[in-house]
């Protein structure tokens, strides 16, 4: 069995998804769809697939079994909503949508229509971050008490319609709340804005139950790109850096640096993305989790425009895989 896929929007993203899609096995680069037509024909041409500019010729297209969205956020409600309403499959780019309300919709609406609803959080696939979910999750570190993660670089220009949180943080708020495996209590946020007009550095506080917490910093104002994250646990330390996908753990005896089989984290998200189409099995990021990281997000833009702790539902979520 095979899939269908096309992608939509060539921006920086996009054109990687359609390089790692042309690459893998049981699945066909059907098309790509961009607004600017120039950008569309030319990355069609690199993956010898089809083109188009009208995003609604692949999700009207029988032939086409799942899209991914990389678009810009306020683009992401509409567009996954079409092409689930057309019967496809979706893996929509982080943040899955520019609220909550339309992150409940698509997750409803996915549900209605039998199709499957994935988010792209491509860092949930970087080796080195696996290797840390086992070691925690195996009790390597004993008890997990605090996690404190550092996602700081210059702007990207892409970026236009959500600020650092919602382009970074969630990133970290996701890997945040699938470590501790339940949802934050609360939230508190110092963020502002310097050079942009959302806000382009942030701090965020998530307190877990058991005095237990993260610490997230977030900037768009660090001219050199740091990515890492130290889970400190009852009897260890682990400490991750993603851009090397390496991994060190260190107790009161020794620090051991296990060995990882370094890997491109996008192409095992697609990869799974579609293997979970093709058995038929849930995503293994599903909207769900890109629903508790939204909600997170928002809860941390709240909080530093109020200068108060945001107290956090406990209602509607499952616990994270």
């Amino acid at each position: 069995m095979s899939i269908n896929v096309s992608v939509l929007g060539c921006g920086v993203w996009g054109r990687n998804h359609a390089r790692v899609f042309s690459e893998l096995k049981n699945v066909n680069l059907v098309s790509v769809v961009d607004l600017n037509q120039v950008a569309a024909k030319e990355v069609a041409k690199r993956y010898n697939t089809a083109y188009a500019s009208d995003p609604m010729e692949a999700i009207a297209d029988p032939m086409i079994d799942a899209v991914t969205i990389c678009t810009p956020t306020v683009t992401h409600m509409d567009l996954a909503l079409q092409a689930i309403e057309a019967g496809k499959h979706v893996l929509v780019e982080k943040p899955m949508a520019d609220t909550v309300e339309e992150a409940e919709t698509l997750i409803e609406a996915a549900q209605r229509y039998g199709v499957h609803l994935a988010v792209g959080f491509v860092e949930r696939f970087n080796p080195a971050v696996q290797e840390a979910y086992r070691l925690v999750h195996e009790g390597a570190i004993g008890d997990i008490i605090l996690a404190h993660t550092k996602r700081v670089s210059r702007w990207p220009v892409r970026i236009g319609d959500v600020g650092v949180i919602k382009d970074l943080a969630v990133h970290d708020i996701d890997i945040v709340n699938r470590l501790f495996r339940q949802d934050a209590d609360s939230v508190f946020a110092n963020a502002g804005s310097i050079q942009h007009s959302f806000e382009d550095h942030a701090n965020i506080m998530m307190c877990f139950k058991g005095k237990r917490g993260a610490f997230i910093e977030t900037n768009w104002l660090t001219p050199r790109k740091v990515r890492t994250l130290t889970i400190t646990g009852t009897e260890a330390i682990i400490n991750v850096e993603y851009i090397t996908q390496t991994l060190t753990l260190e107790n009161e005896k020794q620090i051991t640096q296990p060995f990882i089989n370094n890997a491109e984290p996008l192409r095992l998200e697609l990869e799974s993305f579609t293997k979970s189409l093709i058995e038929d099995t849930a995503p293994l990021v599903t909207g769900e989790d890109g629903l508790r990281a939204l909600r997170v997000c928002e809860a941390a833009i709240e909080s530093a425009r109020t200068g108060d702790k945001v107290v956090l539902s406990q209602d509607n979520c499952d616990s994270p895989r």
